[in-house]
C-alpha cells in the first residue's frame, strides 16, 4: 500500500538552508513534504528528477500583482522563473480596503505609479469588493501560486479620512480608526503594511501615506507589533541624507515595536558612487543594535522605457518636459510645436540630469515600439544614430517621432543603473541584503520586471562565482520566508509545504524581453520567459513544466495561514 502521493527521485537536494546539497529523494503527501533523503520504495508514484536540482520554491517579496491576481491566479510568467510565493501590496498601495467612492482615485494612482494600462485595469478588475476580507475572498479563488498581501498605508488613510487623506495628517481619533482598520485587515489575512515616502499619485500629488505624521506611523507600527506583522517602506533611495535618515527611522520602529522592517529599492549607480556602501553600512550598524531592517536589492540591471504620452519620473529634473507631458493631447501637440517651448525641451534633454540617481544618456536610447506603419521601420534604431543621420539633436528626434506617432512611441534605455555587475555581486552576497525589489506585475507595458531569480543563478552563481548555488537558493527561499515569518515555507524538510522547483543550474537563465498581447482588453505587455526551470510544484501540485506548460492545478494559498 502506497504511503505517498509522489516521490521525487534521483534529485540533487538544495534544501534552502544554505548547507551543502546532497543526493536523495523527496516524498510528498497532502501538499506537504513528509520525507527527505532515503525514501523506501513502497509503490508510490515517482517523478525522476534526472539528477537536476530540487529546491524550495522561490519567494518574491516585492511585487505589484494586486490587479493581475484578479484575472490570472497563476501570475504568468512568474512561475516560469521558479516563483511559488509573492508579496503584493507594496509601496503604500493595495486594492483593499477601498470604498466604492474611491475606486477611481485608487485605480488612477495604481496606473500612474505602476504604469498599468487603463484598458487592462478596467477590463480585468471586477471591483466588487470594498473590505480587505472581500478582496482576499476574491483572489483566493483560483490561486495557482501563494500570495501574501500587504495593506497599503495610503488605503487605510483614504478609507478613514477620504479626500482629507491627500491634504493633511490624521487626527488622534482618525489614527485610532486606522489602527482598528489595520487590525481588521490582519484578521482577514494581511501579511503586514506598506508605506512610502516617495510616490506621487495620478495628479502628481504625494500619495496619502506621505502626509502621515511620525506619530501616526508609530501608532500603526504598534498594531503590527501586537499582531506579529511586518512593515515595508519606500525611502528616498537616491538621496544620501534622506535614505540614511529613513533607515534610522525604520530601525527605531523595529526596536520599539519588535517588528521586521524592510525597504526597497536599493540599487548601485555610478552616478552616486559609494551610496550603496553607506546604505549597507548603516543597516549593519542598526542591526548590531537590535533592529531588523532589511534592504531589498534586485539582481538585474535597471532598464527603463519612456514616451511623450505622460509624465514619468525620468523627466523629474526636466521641468518643461514634466509640465508639457501633463497637457491633454491636443494642447501637448501645440506646445511641442511652439518654437519657444520646443527650444526649452531640447535644451533640457541636452543638459545634465540623472533622475533618482540613474545614469541617463539619451543618445543611447532606442525606438522600442512604434505604432504607425511608417515608423515601424525605426524599431530598434539608436536615437543617437538617427540624430547624426538627420543632423539634429536627440531631443528633436524623440519629439519628431513622437509627434508623427500621436505620442504613442515607446523608447528604451538599457542599464541606466545597477549595471556594475562586479559591484552588485558583492552587495548581493551580503547576508543582510535580501533579493527583492523586482516589481513583478508593474510597468508591464514599458519593460519586463521578471527574471531576477534566473539572473541570480546565471550571472552571479554560474558566470561570476560570486556565491554558491546553496547560498543563492537560500537567499530566494528560507531567508525570505524567515524574514516575513512564513513558518512553513522555504525549506525542504518534513512538515514544510511542498513548494518545489526542479531546475538545471547549468542552463537556468532569463530569456529575452518580448511583447505579448495577453492583457485583459487586448493590451500588450513586456515579459521574459526563462530557461532551465523544468518543473514547479505549489503545495504538492504540479503547476508548470517546461515540457508541457501550465497545468490546471490551482493549489495556491494566501499566506500567512491561520494558526
Amino acid at each position: 500500500m502506497k504511503q505517498f502521493d509522489l516521490v521525487l527521485v534521483n534529485a540533487r537536494i538544495c534544501d534552502g538552508s544554505g548547507e551543502a546539497e546532497y543526493g536523495g529523494s523527496v516524498a510528498l503527501q497532502g501538499g506537504k513534504i513528509v520525507a527527505v533523503g532515503t525514501v523506501p520504495a513502497d509503490g508510490s508514484p515517482t517523478f525522476d528528477v534526472g539528477g537536476k536540482v530540487v529546491s524550495p520554491g522561490f519567494i518574491d517579496p516585492h511585487t505589484h500583482y494586486d490587479a493581475q491576481l484578479v484575472w490570472d491566479g497563476l501570475l504568468m510568467p512568474a512561475v516560469e522563473h521558479g516563483v511559488t510565493t509573492v508579496v503584493t501590496g507594496n509601496c503604500s498601495l493595495s486594492l483593499a480596503p477601498v470604498r466604492a467612492r474611491d475606486r477611481e482615485i485608487v485605480g488612477a494612482t495604481f496606473r500612474k505609479i505602476e504604469e498599468m494600462p487603463k484598458s487592462a485595469f478596467d477590463a480585468g478588475l471586477s471591483w466588487d469588493w470594498e473590505t480587505f476580507e472581500d478582496y482576499a475572498a476574491t483572489i483566493r479563488t483560483g490561486l495557482g501560486v501563494n500570495v501574501g498581501v500587504l495593506v497599503g498605508h495610503s488605503m487605510l488613510r483614504l478609507w478613514v479620512m477620504g479626500e482629507a487623506s491627500r491634504e493633511r495628517s490624521a487626527t488622534a481619533e482618525e489614527t485610532v480608526q486606522m489602527q482598528d482598520l489595520l487590525r481588521q485587515c490582519i484578521a482577514a489575512g494581511a501579511l503586514g503594511m506598506s508605506t512610502s515616502w516617495v510616490d506621487i499619485d495620478h495628479e502628481n500629488r504625494p500619495v496619502p501615506a506621505r502626509l502621515a505624521s511620525a506619530d501616526e506611523l508609530d501608532a500603526l507600527c504598534a498594531v503590527l507589533g501586537e499582531e506579529g506583522r511586518a512593515l515595508q517602506a519606500v525611502p528616498e533611495f537616491w538621496d544620501r541624507d534622506l535614505v540614511l535618515a529613513r533607515i534610522d527611522m525604520l530601525a527605531d520602529l523595529s526596536r520599539r515595536h519588535g517588528i521586521m522592517t524592510t525597504f526597497s529599492p536599493v540599487f548601485h549607480s555610478n552616478a552616486q558612487p559609494g551610496l550603496t556602501d553607506e546604505i549597507i553600512g548603516r543597516v549593519k550598524l542598526q542591526s548590531a543594535h537590535g533592529a531588523r531592517v532589511v534592504p531589498q536589492m534586485q539582481t538585474r540591471p535597471i532598464d527603463l522605457s519612456f514616451d511623450a504620452n505622460a509624465s514619468f519620473s525620468l523627466y523629474g529634473k526636466m521641468p518643461t518636459w514634466w509640465q508639457t507631458l501633463l497637457l491633454p493631447g491636443s494642447e501637448r501637440r501645440a506646445a511641442v510645436l511652439d518654437p519657444e517651448r520646443r527650444a526649452r525641451l531640447i535644451a533640457e534633454m541636452e543638459g545634465d540630469h540623472s533622475p533618482m540617481g540613474l545614469e541617463v544618456d539619451y543618445r543611447k536610447a532606442y525606438v522600442k515600439r512604434a505604432v504607425r506603419p511608417e515608423n515601424k521601420k525605426l524599431e530598434g534604431r539608436i536615437i543617437g544614430d538617427l540624430a547624426d543621420e538627420r543632423g539634429c539633436t536627440v531631443a528633436e528626434v524623440i519629439l519628431d517621432i513622437s509627434l508623427s506617432d500621436d505620442f504613442e512611441t515607446s523608447f528604451g534605455l538599457d542599464a541606466v543603473g545597477h549595471n556594475d555587475l562586479a559591484a552588485i555581486a558583492g552587495f548581493l552576497a551580503e547576508p543582510l541584503v535580501a533579493i527583492g525589489a523586482g516589481d513583478g506585475g508593474a510597468h508591464v507595458s514599458n519593460f519586463a520586471t521578471y527574471g531576477d531569480t534566473c539572473f541570480l543563478f546565471s550571472e552571479f552563481v554560474r558566470r561570476r562565482s560570486a556565491m554558491s548555488l546553496e547560498t543563492a537558493v537560500h537567499k530566494l527561499t528560507h531567508d525570505v520566508a524567515r524574514t516575513w515569518g512564513l513558518k512553513d515555507r522555504g525549506l525542504i524538510r518534513p512538515g514544510f509545504a511542498a513548494d518545489l522547483v526542479i531546475f538545471d543550474p547549468d542552463v537556468v537563465d532569463r530569456g529575452p524581453e518580448i511583447a505579448v498581447g495577453d492583457l485583459p482588453g487586448g493590451g500588450y505587455r513586456y515579459i521574459r520567459r526563462a530557461s532551465g526551470i523544468e518543473t514547479v510544484f505549489v503545495n504538492g501540485a504540479l503547476v508548470y513544466s517546461q515540457a508541457d506548460g501550465y497545468s490546471d492545478a490551482r493549489a495556491g494559498q494566501m499566506l500567512p495561514l491561520a494558526a
